[in-house]
């Protein structure tokens, strides 16, 4: 879906290069929610403001925000979220959406993750058997999350058998299915890419430390994307959100009223998976 009142600006590497106006707004999003199509399709819907949407990992968004930027971000690094709002105490924060990462890699799955009790003892087992590891490498989230399970492994693959992307989440899909390695990446874009990648399949998604979260951070004074907040949060893009579906998938569970979301390290309630 292609429409006037959306932008999207993909590989963004420094700031927005178009002018603001009181009639847009500007905001960053990890690529994984660009990728997913989950914006196309919810925010035409949106007629307050024309919405420039800007795709970044979660770490450069956050620093977007901070230069003023973009006006909101999409995040989903809950560490790097910590961060960022104890330095901007002005900073509103809400959880949005949660779904789950997932560990993918050949078919013929040689470092036996599939049958792994749980993600770290996957990651465990690619770097003890030699297996190529893609790597956003990028401070994303789901690089975030990697290099915490990888932290917890208490190993990591040889330098070389850990590529780095350095790219968005599909074009890490996509290494990794050339390469026939295996790679974290997020439900919703694996979903998105997986028909156009016999090279690989999902090995395990069912570990609760792959609950991927998803939150909305801007400042407390912009009265715009307060605005975007209040309609994704309580308003119609709540239930589009929760409609949006890739191949017959639900692809994003909104955020549980009633479940608390106003910090990063919050999770969803009990039940709610």
């Amino acid at each position: 879906m292609r429409q006037a009142r959306l932008a999207i600006a993909l590989a963004l590497a420094t700031g927005v290069a178009c002018s603001r106006s009181a009639s847009s707004l500007d905001i960053a999003t990890t690529t994984s929610v660009v990728n997913s199509g989950l914006l196309e399709a919810i925010l035409p819907q949106f007629s307050d403001y024309r919405v420039r949407v800007h795709a970044a990992g979660s770490g450069r968004s956050l620093v977007m925000l901070a230069e003023g930027s973009a006006e909101l971000v999409i995040s989903h690094a809950p560490a790097a979220e910590q961060q960022a709002l104890a330095g901007h105490p002005g900073w509103r924060y809400q959880k949005l959406a949660f779904n789950r990462f997932v560990i993918v890699g050949p078919v013929s799955d040689p470092a036996a993750v599939a049958t792994s009790p749980g993600a770290v003892e996957a990651f465990k087992r690619i770097a003890a058997t030699g297996q190529d590891f893609v790597s956003r490498g990028d401070s994303s989230g789901t690089h975030e999350r990697e290099t915490m399970f990888w932290k917890l492994a208490g190993i990591s693959p040889s330098n070389d058998h850990l590529l780095t992307s350095g790219a968005s989440m599909a074009v890490t899909l996509r290494q990794s299915a050339s390469k026939q390695a295996y790679t974290l990446s997020d439900q919703a874009t694996w979903w998105q890419l997986e028909s156009e990648l016999p090279e690989l399949r999902q090995l395990l998604g069912d570990d609760p430390a792959l609950l991927n979260t998803y939150a909305l951070l801007y400042s407390r004074e912009n009265l715009k994307a307060a605005a975007l907040a209040r309609w994704l949060t309580e308003g119609p893009g709540r239930a589009l959100i929760g409609a949006y579906q890739i191949g017959g998938r639900k692809a994003y569970e909104v955020w549980p009223a009633g479940c608390p979301g106003s910090l990063p390290d919050a999770t969803v309630c009990a039940g709610s998976r």
